[in-house]
């Protein structure tokens, strides 16, 4: 019987599968940066050609703007790859001042660097999966060429009968295993000087980090009152009133001792059911603040049972060792748990996965399922409040979910060293 692989094989491979696709995305993505990049350098050529007959002087105002503009499209891409690139405030108005202008001559730098090098790493990269698809279907198609017409590129040798043909596949094949591994590493070069040169400097990035937290901490404040008046109304409606009717029939039963012995016990039987159920809902308000199972099984045991209540079939894999902070596993908790309702409601999935690592000061979450996807973050949604827990500890939640699956859902909250 054949070698049974093991468990681990599979999500690795599809893994690396993703990465690949990710990789073919964000250089086809990069090469419409770059297209620009280069646009806009040419731009900056033309403009100080034409300074020398004057007319150039004219339109020196527009260059910063443009560059601007095509350095705000590369900080869009990169944030949707990795961790979020801030734009600086709004270049100065005269040429003078935005050439003076750290963000302004980083920016230069980039699109010098981007429209040339960029664009080279793209094509190059690009040239790779294109060519492998094209030699390796060629054995199928080749025949309906006419003797005149030339061979696939980087073929050297003459093509004349079919195994010459299946040489050229054996090449596509070459070329596609090339692309499986260096494509993620030719995307990381590419979206390279991007990462070094078009974050703010360090005193900008200073002061919009202390706005940044302090809106976290109002979100925080907000998210925490709105809490208590969850739990001021569980206990209202529900705690409250069933133990109003507890004291209410238990007068009425003192009253009816001495008159109605029958009628007396069966008001304390509604009395005590009735206090089983106060008691019953003391303790999911009580499991809605901070979940006990998390104290008795860890975290690892909490998920699990998540997963078994879960309607979509669920793949728990947690490694994560020792203890982190009892709010950071609460949060943990509660965001996986929001995520797989919202799951089991919306995504028509058949299969999920969550994972959850500890890596150095920072808990890593992800959470998949295979569903139609198109999920999205709006004011009142699920995905809204599971921003606010995550913010709340100054954590990052990044969405991705196009249109036909598959939905991914990554959380990195730090959690100490």
């Amino acid at each position: 019987m054949p070698e049974k692989q093991p468990e681990s094989a599979t999500p690795k491979r599809v893994a690396r599968a993703r990465a690949v696709l990710d990789a073919l995305e964000h250089l086809v993505g990069g090469l419409g940066t770059a297209i620009l990049a280069l646009a806009a350098l040419l731009w900056l050529v033309l403009v100080a050609l034409t300074c020398v007959v004057g007319v150039g002087l004219l339109l020196a105002p527009t260059v910063p703007r443009v560059v601007r503009a095509v350095a705000e499209r590369e900080r869009a891409r990169l944030s949707r790859w990795g961790p979020e690139i801030i734009g600086p405030e709004p270049a100065p108005a005269r040429v003078r001042a935005a050439m003076a202008d750290p963000a302004v001559r980083r920016e230069l730098g980039w699109v010098l660097v981007h429209g040339t090098f960029g664009i080279s790493v793209s094509l190059v990269a690009l040239t790779l999966p294109i060519n492998g698809v094209q030699d390796v279907t060629y054995p199928l198609w080749w025949r309906l060429l006419s003797p005149t017409d030339p061979a696939p590129n980087l073929v050297f040798w003459s093509v004349r009968d079919t195994p010459d043909a299946l040489k050229v596949a054996l090449l596509g094949l070459v070329l596609a295993v090339a692309f499986l591994a260096l494509g993620p590493g030719l995307a990381r070069l590419q979206a390279w000087p991007g990462r070094r040169l078009l974050p703010p400097s360090a005193d900008v990035d200073l002061s919009l980090r202390v706005a940044q937290l302090s809106a976290t901490r109002a979100a925080a404040l907000d998210a925490h009152a709105t809490e208590l008046r969850r739990i001021e109304r569980s206990l209202h409606d529900g705690t409250q009133n069933r133990l109003v009717a507890v004291t209410v029939l238990l007068g009425a039963t003192r009253r009816a001792l001495t008159r109605d012995p029958a009628g007396a016990e069966a008001m304390l039987e509604r009395a005590q059911d009735a206090a089983e159920q106060a008691l019953a809902e003391l303790r999911t308000v009580v499991r809605g603040i901070l979940p006990p199972v998390l104290a008795d099984r860890g975290l690892a045991g909490a998920l699990a049972g998540l997963a078994a209540d879960c309607g979509v079939p669920c793949r728990i894999d947690v490694d994560v060792p020792g203890r982190c902070a009892a709010s950071v596993e609460a949060t943990t908790y509660f965001v996986v748990a929001e995520a797989l309702t919202n799951i089991a409601k919306h995504s028509q999935a058949r299969h999920a996965t969550v994972t959850v690592r500890r890596q150095g000061g920072a808990l890593s979450l992800r959470v998949e399922d295979d569903g139609v996807g198109g999920a999205e973050e709006h004011e009142g949604s699920g995905l809204t409040g599971i921003r606010r827990r995550i913010e709340a500890h100054d954590g990052l939640l990044t969405l991705t979910s196009p249109p036909g699956g598959p939905t991914t859902l990554l959380v990195e909250l730090p959690c100490g060293s």
